[in-house]
């Protein structure tokens, strides 16, 4: 064991993160108010839908949760937008969108998204709630993995797509299909975040002890492993449930639940997860309204992503700013989803109260 971490050290020494002023989180980040939002819904972009077979205002409503990466020097988003079908959290049909921004603060979106349901092997798994909340890291070959939410208004499930380009997408599926013989079924599961390290301004899957790792989950956090980035297996307990890793704290920002963020970095101190917390209407945070979601910061063994070493006892982000605390979800929200490195500065990309999306960056 000790070997495996002192090769660990040694790879990945050249390209960490530097130490925020408390030693080990990521970044200490700022919003960039003269951008923000960053996107925004246009009820103009309309594509024809290969499902109800007309034309549809895809990103007519609501534009948030990105994910991001940087390719040839460019920050490309991968957006969540729903259309305006229908009224309510979860009742739209959600496309992914893609904009790009030379500078990571200024964006142009295209005209028609570039994922979305369709009529293909996952329909029935994505229809008609949509393809959501997506995530995207990179391989040591280029090839890009992005995880994001099938959802057919009755479960939610992990799916995962590959990429050589960004722009022509192979969908591959629930994530969990072969997990344990296939007895693990399609059961709620949201939010991959794959851990990675930093080599210039590329995230790239990184494997610890021959195996890729993926925290994933709503409400806890929980872990699985993968020989491809493609089938995972989910770590499980004594009883085959799922293994626990990150739980809600009575009275803190994350009383209610806890989601994956951004995906994971592997560090000199260990491995920084950047997650969304959910405060609770009973016996949450004083300070921050009932239902809010804000961000937090764990740090977990480097050889051990099962092992806490520490986490941060406050939000390092909340809803603040109007756009974050009034829109489609009318508690507030600031759901941190994607994380990139460019032009010497981390960048925070989130969603801001379900219905725009906002950044945040970090010199450190």
């Amino acid at each position: 064991m000790k070997k495996i971490f002192l090769t660990l050290a040694l790879t990945f020494s050249f390209a960490l993160a530097a130490e925020a002023p408390q030693g080990w989180e990521l970044g200490f980040f700022e919003r960039f108010d003269t951008a923000n939002p960053i996107l925004y819904p246009n009820p103009e972009s309309h594509f024809y839908c290969p499902v109800q077979k007309k034309e549809v205002p895809w990103e007519g409503e609501h534009t948030f949760n990105p994910g991001a990466v940087v390719r040839h020097g460019t920050v490309y988003l991968f957006y969540r937008a729903e259309d305006n079908f229908s009224q309510g959290i979860g009742q739209h049909t959600s496309r992914l969108g893609l904009a790009e921004s030379f500078d990571g603060f200024h964006f142009k979106q295209k005209t028609l998204p570039i994922f979305f349901p369709d009529e293909d092997s996952q329909t029935a798994h994505e229809w008609p709630g949509g393809c959501e909340d997506p995530r995207l890291v990179e391989t040591e070959d280029g090839m890009y993995v992005m995880t994001y939410t099938q959802w057919n208004r009755k479960v939610a499930v992990l799916g995962v797509a590959t990429s050589t380009d960004l722009m022509h997408w192979t969908k591959h599926g629930y994530v969990f299909d072969h997990a344990h013989e296939g007895k693990f079924g399609r059961q709620w599961s949201k939010s991959g975040s794959i851990v990675c390290r930093l080599e210039g301004d590329r995230l790239i899957a990184t494997q610890i002890q021959g195996k890729y790792w993926m925290f994933w989950g709503e409400g806890t956090v929980h872990l699985a492993t993968s020989d491809d980035l493609i089938s995972w297996q989910p770590l499980v307990d004594h009883s085959g449930k799922p293994l626990v890793i990150l739980a809600p704290r009575p009275g803190k920002f994350d009383s209610a639940l806890v989601e994956s963020g951004p995906p994971a970095l592997l560090t000199q101190k260990g491995i920084v997860l950047i997650y969304n917390g959910k405060n609770a209407a009973e016996n949450g945070d004083p300070t921050i309204g009932p239902g809010a979601y804000s961000a937090g910061q764990v740090l977990f063994e480097a050889h051990d992503p099962t092992q806490i070493l520490t986490r941060t006892e406050e939000c390092f982000f909340r809803p603040e700013r109007p756009y974050e605390t009034r829109g489609q979800y009318v508690d507030g929200t600031v759901f941190v989803q994607g994380l990139v490195h460019h032009q010497g500065r981390w960048l925070l990309y989130y969603g801001a109260a379900d219905s725009v999306a906002g950044v945040a960056y970090s010199n450190k």
